[in-house]
């Protein structure tokens, strides 16, 4: 869904400088997901359908040209440098909707339309996970770490996916807040320019806030994000 945290390419090095506790070694959320790359290429399709309904006198169908070619492309490359197939089509296919939707109803805002639905949507699932005590942001992890649901069982860890994961649904409000109003506008320019201001910025500054709060979310000598324990820890002796 719209600006969910992607499982991207990214091969970053772990930062030995960052540390969760007492001499842990922890990789940050950017390196574990990685969903900067994913994120600024999210934002090559509408870019190509703004440049083509303008270059075409706003002919609709010149933007939808423009962003399928540009998608076709972009899926290519990603599946070159080894994404995943199934986040590839993932991607290719929000476009196709996109340009579906937008033929369909010959309005240039229209193609937009699945962004606006799909953080909607994603706001609400991340907010319903908090609540019923299984962060998605723990989730994802708990995936990329092969953890299962063993993070779970770890009350600090459980606490601070939690009140990261507040930080996700935040960014699709944000959104939300941006996107509506320019939507029923009409304003099919300033949709892109929020989309491109609001994807892989929005995702950036989301990894790195979410870091930050799970981090301090952790008591003083828990072993970090890849040893989840029963119980909340405490501090080593000394």
């Amino acid at each position: 869904m719209g600006g969910t945290p992607e499982h991207g390419s990214g091969r970053a090095a772990p930062d030995p400088d960052q540390q969760v506790g007492r001499g842990a070694r922890a990789e940050s959320l950017a390196d574990l997901l990685g969903g900067r790359g994913g994120a600024v290429d999210a934002t090559l399709p509408p870019l190509a359908f703004a440049a083509g309904w303008l270059l075409g006198g706003e002919s609709l169908w010149g933007g939808i040209g423009a962003a399928l070619a540009v998608s076709a492309v972009v899926a290519g490359v990603r599946l070159r440098r080894g994404d995943r197939p199934r986040s590839v089509l993932i991607g290719l296919l929000a476009v196709c909707v996109a340009a579906l939707i937008a033929a369909r109803t010959g309005r240039a805002e229209d193609f937009f339309l699945i962004q606006v639905l799909s953080n909607a949507a994603s706001a609400l699932v991340w907010a319903v996970s908090i609540v019923v005590r299984w962060p998605l942001l723990g989730v994802l992890v708990g995936g990329v770490l092969g953890q299962r649901t063993r993070w779970r069982r770890d009350r600090a860890l459980l606490r601070g996916y939690g009140r990261a994961s507040w930080v996700w649904t935040a960014t699709y409000l944000v959104r939300l807040a941006v996107f509506v109003p320019l939507y029923l506008g009409g304003q099919v320019l300033a949709l892109v320019v929020a989309r491109v201001a609001l994807t892989w910025p929005l995702v950036a500054a989301a990894l790195a806030l979410s870091w930050v709060v799970l981090r301090r979310s952790l008591p003083a000598g828990h072993p970090g994000l890849r040893h989840p324990v029963d119980g909340e820890p405490t501090a080593p002796a000394g």
